[in-house]
Order: structure tokens, then sequence, then C-alpha cells
């Protein structure tokens, strides 16, 4: 009979309180405290505009937008009762403008049904208008100080490289969930810094195309260290010029800019592909981010 062969088992996570001891003091010395959004007095409402904006778009060009943003609106009462078409404008070029009005329908139930406190449960939170998983758990423990798996691009990243993989793939899944939360001590507020600090991680030393596994803190407790990265697709950066999120970006730059109503012969002008231009018009109308006037000429939402 031949002899069996092993099946190759991927290394284990670190223990809870080996990541802690390896990784909080360096999350101290490297924490990006000149993120405005982590002084000291955010409020939880400041935390959940922040987490919104952050979504597909770089911390360097929200921090900006945050700082205006919350001194313009610094409650959800001031965001539910501004005019839609002066958010789209606070918004700006952050893309995925779509996220600026589901942050104002938040803010409406917020203020009308929470009594302007934003909740510190992520099952609550979840019930938000366009809060997910991600989001609410992020509040609930970046601001409450709760034990949740915060679990974003960078902390799956992090997490499927400690149990020795390069990659942990497009979708956030249960597996990816429980692998996060296995990885949290029992202390809360120690949980909510290792959170944090797996997220900072990710961002500054283990991302998408390198790992500094010299500099890296953990390195001696994960399954990936010293490991070269493959080739693939999720390393190379998506095209934007000339898509479909292109000019949509350009037609809301255009109709933020104007002093009033646009005409169509002004919307065509921003590129050359009349399909385009048309399909991009239609979206953006379903969507809820432009209308017209009665003459038919284009224009941000007044409500």
């Amino acid at each position: 009979m031949p002899a069996a062969t092993d099946t190759p088992t991927e290394p284990a996570l670190p223990s809870p309180g080996l990541l802690a001891e390896r990784l909080l003091p360096w999350f101290d010395a490297h924490n990006r405290t000149e993120l405005p959004w982590r002084r000291p007095g955010t409020t939880a409402w400041g935390v959940l505009v922040s987490e919104v904006m952050s979504q597909q778009t770089q911390v360097a060009r929200v921090a900006p937008v945050w700082e205006a943003w919350m001194k313009r609106w610094p409650t959800p009462a001031d965001l539910a009762a501004a005019p839609t078409a002066d958010v789209l404008r606070e918004w700006g070029r952050m893309g995925y403008p779509r996220r600026a009005l589901r942050l104002q329908e938040c803010a409406r139930v917020v203020a009308e049904e929470h009594g302007g406190t934003v909740p510190s449960d992520p099952a609550e939170l979840e019930k938000l208008p366009g809060i997910g998983n991600y989001t609410a758990a992020a509040v609930a423990v970046f601001h409450y100080g709760g034990r949740h798996a915060v679990v974003d691009t960078n902390v799956r990243r992090v997490v499927a490289r400690l149990g020795g993989r390069a990659d942990a793939g497009n979708a956030t899944t249960r597996a990816d969930l429980a692998a996060t939360a296995s990885l949290l001590p029992e202390d809360a507020p120690t949980a909510a810094r290792v959170s944090l600090a797996l997220m900072e991680l990710g961002a500054l030393v283990c991302t998408a195309r390198k790992t500094e596994c010299g500099t890296c803190p953990v390195t001696d407790a994960c399954g990936f260290s010293g490991r070269e990265l493959p080739e693939g697709p999720s390393r190379k950066r998506q095209r934007y010029k000339g898509t479909n999120r292109h000019v949509r970006g350009e037609i809301m730059a255009l109709l933020r800019d104007a002093d009033g109503p646009v005409d169509r012969a002004r919307i065509d002008a921003v590129w050359h592909d009349e399909r385009m231009v048309n399909e991009a018009v239609a979206q953006l109308i379903e969507d809820g981010l432009i209308g017209t006037d009665e003459a038919g000429r284009f224009e941000l939402p007044s409500r």
C-alpha cells in the first residue's frame, strides 16, 4: 500500500495576545493622527461621515472635504435640512456621489428616529440608509470602542497574509469576518485598538502592491512573511479616463460649477461620444443626482 501523503495546511493565525503584543506598540508610533476624524472629541456622526467618504476614495482626498463638511453640517440634523444641491457641491470630485445622497438620507433617519444620536449597536447601524456591515462595525468600534470584526480591503489582505495567502479575493465573506474576529482580544477597548491597527498595517505596510516585511511588527508571526507577491489583475490599477464613471463625473462637475441650469448642448460638449453622454445622463437622472427644470435644462436636485 502506498504511503499516505500529508495535505499541506495553511499556517495558523497568531493568537490575539501575540498579535496585540506585536501590533499595538507599532500602532502607537505610526497611527496617522493627522487624519482629522481621529482627533479627540470627534463625534460618532463625524466617524460615520469619514467612513462613508473613505469608501473607494483615498483618505488624503477625503480629509479636506470632511473638515469642510463637518464645519458646515456638524450634526445629522444640519445635513438633513441642507439643500441636496449644496450637499452634492460640497461632495465635489470625490466620486460615487450617490454616497452623498445616502449620507443625507442617513442623517434624516438619525435626526428623526434616533434623536440625532448615531446608534452604537452594529445591527441598528445597518438599518440606516447606505450603511453596510463594514461601516456599521467601524462606527461601533472606532467611536464606541466595541469588540466587532471591522473588515475592509486592507484588513482582509492582512488577515489573509497572516494565514499564508497572498490575497483575500474581492469580496468579504463570513470566513473573513470569522478569521478577523478570532484575532481580537476579549477586552473590548484593546480589541478596538487592534482593529484600527490591522487597518493601519494594511494601509501603510502590507499593501496590495508590496509587502514591507522588514518593517512589519508581526513578520515573525505571519504565514506569508518573506514571500513574493504574484503578478495578477488584482494588482493593476483600473482605467478611469474614458469610462462611464469618467463621463458621469464630468457632467456632475459641470453642474456643480454652473451658476444655474445648463442646456443640453453644454452637457453634450463634455465628451465626444454621444452614446456615452446619453447613457451617463440617463443614469444620473435615475440615480437622483441630476434633474431638469421647466425648460428641460439640467441642474442638481433641489432636495
